[in-house]
């Protein structure tokens, strides 16, 4: 089995899951045990500044107060995952992603965030993505995705709106212009 992680889920435009159409998923992790990401393009309606106050953590004075919370995706929807550029040491609860990608859990990131002492560069998802051994798999054998290795300019230095678009410009392909349908030759 070849690893997905560090890669990009596109969704193709026949698909209909109302949790995944249109969206554009970093996979965090992929082995033996399944694979899991967080949706990188779905703005939530609410600002860190709401998440700050409902848990009490300050950040009146912080420069991320306005940057948007995401839709992470339907798994574990009261959970906290943040993507962001650096080194996962510096957290409680942190993965290195790629070399300068981490995804971390903690609340000492949303802390430090909300103190205008965290990573520059970050994504904040309520919810992830995930799927069980070989579901994935059977989903890319359906047609259901496009996959490519992931960049970090994409998810930090794209607009939401346009990160879909530039992952499949990766690979050179315009999702305007491929049909609804899919089909096997």
């Amino acid at each position: 089995m070849q690893s997905l992680k560090h890669h990009f889920l596109m969704a193709l435009p026949h698909m209909e899951d109302p949790n995944f159409t249109g969206s554009l998923i970093y996979l965090c992790d992929h082995d033996h045990n399944g694979c899991m990401g967080v949706i990188a393009n779905r703005p939530l309606e609410i600002t860190l500044d709401a998440l700050f106050e409902q848990l009490s953590l300050g950040g009146d004075d912080s420069p991320h107060r306005n940057a948007p919370v995401y839709y992470g995706g339907p798994m574990h929807k009261d959970r906290g995952f943040i993507l962001h550029v650096g080194d996962s040491q510096a957290w409680d609860s942190s993965v290195q992603v790629e070399d300068g990608i981490a995804l971390t859990t903690s609340m000492d990131i949303l802390q430090a965030l909300a103190d205008g002492t965290g990573p520059e560069h970050f994504l904040v998802c309520l919810g992830c993505a995930g799927w069980e051994v070989g579901q994935l798999e059977d989903e890319l054998k359906e047609n259901a995705w496009l996959t490519v290795e992931g960049q970090s300019s994409v998810l930090f230095d794209t607009p939401p709106a346009e990160r879909l678009t530039a992952a499949a410009g990766i690979l050179g392909i315009d999702l305007n212009l491929m049909t609804r349908n899919a089909g096997h030759a």
